[in-house]
């Protein structure tokens, strides 16, 4: 996957500070963080926060990102989203969704 060199290197801007709560901010870089930064803004973050990721990726690498772990760590209506925007072909989520243990997981976390 290629990405973006405008961005190798650099930090998430400040105002990203809140999805990152529990790690050391200042010490986060999009080379060393890459897969922790997509997967918090795509979970977590606002319109805001998925426009700046959207400068860095392009909706393919996006969509590949999400396929090379089958949806993991988004909820079921997060996936639909991005199965929307993204294009993502709707049997696979669905098999994404289907997998045994996501049901146990998404049906543990529903409650």
């Amino acid at each position: 996957m290629k990405y973006s060199k405008h961005s190798k290197g650099k930090r998430p801007p400040a105002w990203l500070r809140p999805l990152f709560w529990e790690h050391n901010f200042k010490a986060l870089t999009w080379d060393h963080d890459r897969d922790l930064i997509i997967a918090r803004i795509l979970s977590c973050g606002d319109w805001d926060a998925i426009s700046w990721l959207r400068t860095r990726l392009s909706d393919d690498h996006l969509a590949g990102w999400l396929k090379q772990r089958a949806g993991a760590g988004l909820s079921p209506q997060q996936l639909r989203f991005w199965e929307l925007i993204l294009g993502l072909p709707h049997r696979e989520v669905n098999l994404w969704l289907s997998a045994r243990g996501r049901i146990a997981w998404d049906n543990r976390i529903a409650r």
